[in-house]
């Protein structure tokens, strides 16, 4: 039997400097070379084995032939290789990716009904996971039916595993109906011809299987006929060559004991672990393996190696800890960062990875399973100019092209409510290019006609609400202006709200239209838009044999979980020497500064994910690998990446929920090292890059333009806010600066009111105050398709009690003599050089024939306290525009001032209270002088900010100015409380 050409490069040593170093050193003939063929895991080890090539090219090379295992189309990449033998069949092409997932989901609902089919869409890939571990592991799907359930399992994973037996009963079927295999199934058969052929017939150049720990028995198999060709050889990463024998045992896997038959656990956590799996599946023992004897030009002391395997002992043999030696404890070249948060942990590394390309040739990467973590990096560079080579790129999701087909997707979903069609409209591939700016114009007109409680559902509401524009109101002209932006509009959106109400099966077919129709080609181009038609072009073609998803809101959670899952890489890379590299893509990578960031216990390690179809026990007996084996694999590569020659671990105190706990792997390196050496440059930079120095903070504002720029007109309502929020005033009537209602607004004080008061003002002027007609038209207004449904539920009754109690206290003042004259009434009076103007709700003549104002309030009326602190006069001001004749058709004196509150009072709902009162009492004004008093208050307010020079000074008195819409204008945080006046 032939002697296996096994070999193992330390974690201290580069792993594709060395491998390529060696190769050529071995194979000086470029022709040997170029014959060669090299076995890797992934992509990015084939690009790192390429780039060491391309290193050591002096004077020219021919490379020899890189494949990916992992590759799902690796007879491709190996060639004619791989072509069946005399007498083999061809192998079925691989289901794709997708349909598999939808066929799967499909079978779930059939076997689960009921289930939603973004849940299903979720369990299928799931089991999709399940399906390749059994593949891996080379057991057989069927091996489920032959499997002892044990007992004691839970009657919850006893129906899972009854399901799952039912699915894969069926999907053999399934697969063989449409001519295609699973993707692991067919790699495992592509591996067993591959290993035939080159035995039977030979590679016809050297080959090498380098840094591969897939564990799986096909896998194994290559490896082993790799290692004992002719010029084959296999070469680890990592593998520990000097673990004691006692602890190499102890990993597993173990046999059951002849007697008892009870078998000891494996440490499927020890990053050593995978490594003695596979060398059992190949049948050789690690004393075979030798280690590689090349170096690769940028490796660490070999103490690192010797270190990193010290720490990453199981836990039963740590006690050899006290009486290590200082060179096997040794991790000089590491230092720690420890920062505060997240945030602040992100930028020391950044300044870290920047202060390493100040050395010329220098390279630096940052190695984090965090993609929280990694995305602030990548932002902190990116203020220096630096574009990070991120290997994990973006999901599709959070691209342009992801966000505008999943925000048309969530618009259909929401009925076109106003916060997701504005959201859509406004997306930056919509109308992109010349006519850009002239589209924004018109939604911005649609948006500020949509503010305020949303409309109805649908396109339809929409138009009704923008359209919904009294002649002559002040924002006639603007709702006219949204309106006719809206028309050119909605035919865009028209087809999706059909096919979503009557054609569910057609919804992918219609987003993939809206989105040609709103953004062209831009919707499907660079590497984003590329991946989103793929999707789309996947899901219209697997639409036929998946569930169904039956509404926009089914289809938005569907997409959006797919896309997730797809990355986008921008083709030209980033940064030559800066690198952000996930777990994965880590592996046989080296650089001359590895920083290890996210070290904390739930992200580095992860915490192993629960199998939604297997349990633990069942797994066991199946002789699945453990949920723990990817512990195992984390700490292999956190081993791996530790081996390089300068290290900077990372953790932050707190995430986002809480104080976190320090990572396993961080906690026994600071417990075998006796601590590490903190970086605390880094950390100190990082504390101080963004510090302004002392913050100079804005005084109270106190503007004071000229008189002649004052305003010349007021209304009543506006007087308390000159005198209680000067600036206020000044913000709102000299800058013309209005709040914005929300979008989707919940019905406030303020709208309520306004409908209220619209209801009264109907029923005066055109019912002339019958009572029968107010409750029909508070009804109506309830039931009207602009009423908030929390209004509907919540308000209503209180506000029918309310309302007839303002029909049975009308009846009462007309039997007293008194009667109405008119509603919703406007006057002015000139006053010292301002125009006053007021609106008064209802003016009455009392039976001794003066005039009584009355105030309608929705929530409750102005105390005595304000009043006579010389504010809350409106009702004296507007009585006092009644005296003077400022309101058509009303004469006299002014005898009452009433506010009738719909808030809950002493009796129920409805109660009247007034300001003033015959003898004064209670702190009331007198009745008589009431109005007088409003004229001087009036006059002192006007001689200060309307005619004088007075500045318009914040908060003069917070007390009575409640309102905070112009609070950020005026910086209150900064001045409030600090200033003495």
């Amino acid at each position: 039997m032939p002697v296996p050409s096994l070999f193992t490069i330390d974690p201290h040593r580069a792993f594709a400097d060395a491998l390529a170093a060696g190769l050529i050193a071995t194979h000086r003939d470029p022709m040997v070379l170029a014959r060669g063929t090299i076995l890797l895991p992934s992509n990015r080890a084939v690009r790192a084995v390429s780039d060491a090539f391309v290193r050591r090219a002096e004077g020219g090379l021919l490379m020899p032939r890189l494949v990916p295992l992992g590759d799902p189309a690796i007879d491709d990449r190996i060639g004619g290789t791989l072509e069946p033998l005399t007498g083999e069949p061809s192998l079925p092409p691989a289901i794709a990716p997708l349909e598999r997932r939808l066929r799967l989901a499909r079978l779930i609902v059939a076997h689960r009904p009921g289930t939603d089919v973004s849940e299903a869409m979720r369990l299928a890939a799931d089991l999709a996971r399940t399906l390749d571990q059994l593949h891996v592991d080379d057991v057989s799907p069927q091996a489920l039916r032959a499997l002892p359930i044990p007992d004691g399992l839970s009657s919850h994973w006893q129906r899972a595993l009854d399901q799952l037996t039912l699915i894969l009963d069926r999907w053999p079927a399934e697969l063989a109906s449409i001519g295609r295999m699973d993707l692991t199934e067919r790699r495992n058969q592509l591996f067993d011809r591959l290993a035939r052929r080159w035995r039977q017939q030979g590679a016809g150049g050297f080959v090498v299987a380098a840094g591969i720990n897939l564990t799986s028995p096909p896998v194994a198999r290559l490896l082993r006929c790799v290692a004992e060709m002719d010029g084959g050889s296999v070469v680890f990463a990592g593998l520990d060559l000097e673990m004691p024998e006692e602890e190499w045992a102890a990993l597993g896997p173990h046999d059951p004991d002849p007697v008892s038959d009870f078998r000891p656990r494996s440490i499927e956590s020890h990053p050593q672990y995978h490594l003695k799996l596979l060398l059992d599946r190949m049948s050789v023992g690690r004393a075979e393996v030798q280690r590689w004897r090349w170096g690769g030009g940028r490796d660490a002391r070999a103490a690192r190696s010797r270190a990193i395997a010290s720490a990453l002992a199981p836990a039963s043999h740590t006690a050899r800890w006290i009486d290590l030696p200082a060179d096997q404890r040794s991790l000089a070249g590491v230092t720690a960062i420890v920062a505060a948060t997240p945030a602040e942990e992100a930028q020391a590394i950044a300044i870290a990875l920047r202060e390493a390309l100040e050395t010329p040739g220098r390279t630096a990467q940052l190695v984090t399973p965090d993609r929280g973590l990694a995305e602030r990096v990548s932002s902190h560079l990116r203020r220096w100019g630096i574009q990070a080579d991120d290997s994990a790129g973006r999901p599709l999701s959070a691209t342009p092209a992801g966000t505008l087909l999943l925000a048309i997707v969530e618009a259909a979903a929401e009925r076109f409510a106003p916060v997701a069609l504005l959201a859509l409209l406004k997306h930056s591939l919509v109308a992109a290019g010349e006519g850009r700016g002239e589209w924004l114009a018109g939604i911005r007109r649609i948006d500020l006609g949509l503010r305020g409680p949303r409309p109805a559902p649908g396109l339809a509401g929409i138009t009704a609400a923008l359209e919904r524009a009294e002649p002559g109101a002040r924002d006639g002209g603007a709702r006219m202006q949204a309106a006719s932006a809206w028309h050119a509009v909605r035919p865009l959106l028209d087809p999706l709200e059909r096919v979503a109400a009557d054609e569910p099966s057609a919804l992918i077919v219609a987003l993939r239209e809206t989105a040609d129709r709103l953004a062209g080609d831009a919707a499907w181009s660079r590497p984003a838009g590329q991946a989103a038609a793929d999707l789309i072009a996947d899901l219209e073609a697997g639409s036929a044999f998946g569930p169904p998803l039956g509404d926009p809101a089914t289809l938005a959670r569907v997409l959006r979980s797919l896309m997730d899952e797809v990355a986008v890489r921008p083709p030209q890379g980033g940064h030559p020497r800066i690198a952000i590299l996930g777990l994965i893509e880590a592996r046989l990578q080296q650089a001359d500064l590895v920083i290890l960031g996210g070290l904390n216990e739930g992200t580095w390690p992860a915490l192993a994910p629960a199998d939604p179809w297997l349990a633990p026990r069942v797994r066991a007996e199946l002789g699945l690998a453990g949920l723990e084996r990817r512990i195992g694999l984390s700490a292999h590569s956190f081993a791996e990446a530790l081996g390089a020659p300068q290290v900077i671990v990372t953790r932050a105190r707190r995430d986002a929920s809480g104080p976190a706990v320090a990572s396993r792997f961080w906690l026994r390196l600071e417990a075998m090292s006796s601590g590490l050496k903190a970086a605390e440059d880094h950390l100190r930079l990082a504390r101080v890059i963004d510090d302004p120095g002392m913050a100079s903070p804005a005084g109270r504002p106190a503007p004071c333009p000229l008189a002649e720029e004052r305003p010349r007109r007021i209304s009543v309502t506006q007087v308390d806010r000159l005198k209680a929020d000067p600036f206020a005033f000044y913000a709102q009537q000299m800058l013309r600066l209005r709040a914005l209602d929300p979008l989707d607004a919940e019905p406030s004080a303020a709208w309520r009111g306004t409908a209220v008061h619209a209801v009264l003002e109907a029923w005066a002027k055109q019912d002339g105050f019958d009572p029968a007609a107010l409750r029909p038209r508070a009804l109506a207004m309830l039931s009207g398709e602009e009423a908030h449904p929390l209004m509907r539920a919540l308000w209503q009754p209180r506000l029918m009690e309310a309302i007839e109690w303002i029909a049975a206290q009308l009846q009462k003042d007309r039997e007293r003599g008194r009667v109405p004259i008119v509603s919703e009434a406007t006057g002015r009076v000139e006053l010292g050089g301002i125009m006053l103007d007021g609106r008064a709700d209802r003016i009455d003549r009392d039976a001794g024939g003066g005039i009584v104002v009355v105030d309608y309030k929705t929530g409750k009326a102005p105390g005595p306290k304000a009043v006579g602190a010389g504010f809350a006069l409106q009702l004296g001001l507007l009585g006092l525009i009644a005296e003077q004749g400022g309101f058509p058709g009303v004469s006299g004196t002014a005898t009452g001032f009433e506010y009738w509150s719909l808030a809950k009072g002493r009796d129920g709902f409805g109660e009247v209270t007034s300001p003033a009162h015959d003898e004064g009492k209670g702190g009331r004004i007198i009745t008589d002088r009431f109005t007088a008093v409003a004229a001087a208050n009036f006059k002192d307010a006007a001689d200060r900010w309307l005619t004088g020079n007075e500045p318009f000074t914040a908060k003069l008195h917070p007390e009575h100015a409640p309102y905070g819409d112009y609070d950020q204008l005026m910086r209150l945080e900064e001045w409030y409380g600090r200033d003495a006046r």
